[in-house]
């Protein structure tokens, strides 16, 4: 059989940049997913939906291949912070986040095009903001303008300074991709990464 095809349901270049690590083939589609929470859905049960929704929004275009969907949102005190998409939204929701914990949830989906089989896995990742001022929240968002951020934190550049602690099992999950979640659903497929092996 031919090599399986391998595509990141994602525009994002932070995802594309974590994948490209395990060294496997892969191309990227824009999922264009609706990112509407459900009235009465959990915060984690979003994550999955929209990880997933994301994956099958391509399956269409790529029939035959495994398909990698993510999502991520930011749950503090039982409250979603999605992507703020103004310089005004991220500055209240990073006011209201300062000195708090925050967990980052990543929904990651693997899903087999020629199957119709999902694989799902949910990640936290707990951060702890540092107790910013006003003018530093400021600052960082004028440098960094995280507004398709979820919960304002884009931790790839100046956004570590705004973080005091971190608890994660996988470092790459609040970058937006658990690889070594990942890793796990590939061996469900028959994927070896050490051995680049795709059939």
């Amino acid at each position: 059989m031919p090599p399986r095809q391998i595509v990141l349901a994602s525009t994002s270049p932070f995802r594309r940049e974590l994948l490209t690590r395990l060294g496997l083939p892969f191309e990227t589609a824009d999922p264009a997913t609706d990112e509407t929470v459900v009235a009465g859905e959990t915060p984690e049960d979003t994550a999955l939906r929209l990880s997933e929704a994301k994956a099958r929004a391509v399956a269409a275009h790529y029939p035959d291949a495994l398909i990698i969907g993510s999502d991520q949102v930011a749950v503090a005190d039982g409250r979603i912070y999605g992507k703020p998409g103004s310089h005004a939204a991220a500055v209240a929701q990073l006011q209201t986040l300062r000195g708090q914990r925050v967990n980052f949830y990543t929904g990651l989906c693997l899903l087999n095009a020629r199957t119709g089989q999902a694989h799902l896995r949910g990640v936290p990742t707990f951060v702890t903001f540092r107790d910013l001022s006003d003018s530093d929240i400021e600052s960082y968002l004028r440098r960094e303008q995280p507004y398709n951020c979820a919960g304002s934190a884009k931790s790839e550049g100046l956004g570590i300074a705004i973080i005091a602690k971190m608890e994660a099992e996988d470092p790459n999950a609040l970058v937006g991709l658990p690889l070594i979640a990942l890793c796990d659903l590939f061996d469900k497929e028959g994927i070896n990464v050490f051995q680049h092996d795709v059939a």
